[in-house]
């Protein structure tokens, strides 16, 4: 018997979701940051077993959309609904709600197998874990409840047998070698973009984009050129820092991750270029894989 089948997560920002996904497949495919927003895409991570295939979700956090970038990450939250198997809900100690409530009542009216995770709660004590246990519970009454710290491991295996449990007989959707959908110009891009969450204040991050515009792979090396896209003057000249120091930091960073998630040599070259009010222009947001609309 094999099974298949789509794993949906979803939650509010930074819940933890990224980290979850990363740790079921034992690869860094999603960027983690303490920044809210850090995911703008869904991200399927394959993990696949010799009678399994777990196709796993990593969708941007909940918000309320501010500007039609925004919109559009929420149109991909929309999508984790549409084809799950099972839909994993992130919450975190001290939460209280879901930033959505049409979403929320998606959740708690779900036909499907829902599991309700409640992350970090290593940071928590007993008595506020038992506090949040009987709340979400109370909450999300169709939903089975497990308690987890991504970062730490605890329970994580637990939730993964489980979810195989839960799965469909299906034959596999993707070919038993392959990780993700994505190619590999995305995980290019979001690596420098993991980079410029991390060394970046304010408004800079969120008003980036990148676009790797070349990738040639040889047999000991790649070579990359990529173009991070900011919204105005001002940013580029922050973004390249004085004489150029500070985007150096982010080229050394993100060649040290991309040489280790490729296994072999890396040379990036950065260039920075405004593209104005790229994030509420349509046009632009369709050029980067976001506006499905």
């Amino acid at each position: 018997m094999h099974k298949a089948g789509f794993v949906n997560i979803i939650g509010n920002p930074n819940v933890g979701k990224s980290t979850l996904m990363n740790a079921f497949i034992g690869e860094k495919l999603s960027i983690i940051t303490s920044k809210a927003q850090t995911t703008r895409h869904r991200i399927l991570g394959i993990v696949n077993g010799e009678d399994f295939q777990v196709i796993l979700s990593d969708t941007p956090g909940i918000i309320k959309p501010a500007y039609e970038l925004q919109a559009s990450m929420m149109d991909f939250v929309k999508t984790a609904f549409d084809d799950a198997d099972v839909l994993i809900y992130m919450v975190e100690i001290g939460e209280k709600e879901l930033k959505d409530d049409a979403f929320f009542n998606k959740i708690t009216n779900s036909k499907i197998p829902v599991l309700l995770l409640l992350n970090k709660i290593d940071t928590s004590n007993q008595e506020q874990l038992e506090e949040q246990s009987q709340l979400w519970q109370s909450k999300v009454p169709n939903a089975e409840f497990i308690p987890i710290s991504a970062t730490e491991g605890f329970n994580v295996q637990n939730v993964f047998s489980r979810i195989i449990e839960l799965l469909p007989e299906s034959p596999a959707f993707y070919p038993k070698d392959q990780l993700t959908d994505k190619p590999e110009r995305f995980f290019v891009n979001e690596a420098i973009r993991e980079k410029i969450l991390i060394h970046y204040k304010k408004e800079i991050p969120y008003a980036v984009e990148v676009d790797t515009e070349e990738f040639f792979e040889e047999d000991t090396i790649i070579r990359m050129r990529s173009v991070i896209m900011v919204e105005r003057e001002t940013q580029k000249g922050i973004i390249i820092g004085h004489k150029g120091t500070a985007l150096k930091r982010v080229g050394i960073e993100a060649r040290k991750d991309l040489e280790k998630f490729f296994g072999k040599q890396v040379h990036l070259e950065l260039y920075v270029k405004v593209n104005k009010n790229w994030r509420s222009n349509q046009k632009q947001l369709r050029r980067f894989g976001y506006n499905q609309r």
